[in-house]
C-alpha cells in the first residue's frame, strides 16, 4: 500500500471469470474500527490493499488531534488475490467479501481510480451520504480531471459526490464550480457559472496510506 492512500443499494456485477479475477478490485468487510488492522495484515501476506483515508481533526477536552480515518468504513480494497480466498477471510477482523450468492463481487475500474484520485490529491475529503440523482457533472481540470459524479452545494461552496456502487456508500470533495462540465442536467452549469463569486474553504491536506498507521 503507497503512502496513505486514502482507501468505497446493492447493484448486480457481472459474474467473475479465470480471465479477470486477478486484475479485478474486491472489498472486504470488516469489523468496526479494524479497518488499518486488516490492511496491515493483507499488505504483509503479499496482498495489494487500498484503504481509503481522510483527515479528520477530533477535539478532546485539552488538545485538538488529527486523524486519519477510513473513508468507506468498515471496508478494504483488495486487488485480484481470489486464489487465497481462505487467507483472506482467515484475516483477524475481516469479515467476508463483498458480493453475490456467495461469489465475490468485482468493484469496477472506474470507481476505484476515481476514488484514488481523490485521496491522491490535497482536496479535502469526507464520507457522504449515498447520492443517485441529482447534476452530474465531468471534472475538466486539475488533479481530478475526468472524474464523474454528482455536484452538491454545501455552504459557501460545492462538492463532487463520487459513490462505489456496490456498497452503497460515497464519498465527497471540495472542488471548484468554474473546474466541472455540465453532463445531464441545466444546474451544473448554472452553479459552474456563478462559483467564481463564492468564497471557497481552504483544502486539507490528502494522505496516502502505507508511511503511518496513526489511530
Amino acid at each position: 500500500m503507497s503512502q496513505g492512500e486514502a482507501v468505497y443499494t446493492v447493484q448486480e456485477s457481472p459474474p467473475t471469470t479465470a480471465e479477470n479475477a486477478d486484475s479485478a478490485w474486491y472489498a472486504v468487510y470488516t469489523r468496526h474500527q479494524h479497518e488499518k488492522t486488516v490492511a496491515r495484515s493483507l499488505e504483509s501476506r503479499g496482498h495489494e490493499v487500498f484503504l481509503p483515508l481522510y483527515s479528520a481533526v477530533h477535539r478532546w477536552q485539552d488538545r485538538n488531534k488529527q486523524l486519519w480515518l477510513p473513508l468507506f468504513p468498515c471496508y478494504v480494497f483488495v486487488h485480484g488475490g481470489l486464489d487465497r480466498r481462505v487467507q483472506i477471510l482467515s484475516t483477524p477482523g475481516a469479515y467476508t467479501i463483498v458480493g453475490w450468492g456467495g461469489r465475490p463481487a468485482a468493484i469496477p475500474h472506474a470507481e476505484i481510480k476515481a476514488v484514488r484520485q481523490v485521496v491522491e490529491s490535497s482536496l479535502r475529503a469526507e464520507p457522504h451520504p449515498l447520492l443517485k440523482c441529482g447534476d452530474r457533472v465531468r471534472v475538466r481540470v486539475g488533479p481530478l480531471q475526468g472524474v464523474e459524479g454528482f455536484l452538491v452545494r454545501k455552504k459557501n461552496g460545492f462538492r463532487l459526490v463520487i459513490s462505489v456502487e456496490m456498497l452503497g456508500r460515497s464519498a465527497a470533495v471540495e472542488v471548484d464550480g468554474c473546474n466541472v462540465e455540465q453532463l445531464g442536467s441545466t444546474h451544473a452549469q448554472a452553479a459552474s457559472q456563478h462559483a467564481s463569486s463564492l468564497v471557497h474553504a481552504p483544502a486539507g491536506n490528502g494522505w496516502r496510506s502505507g508511511a503511518s498507521w496513526e489511530v
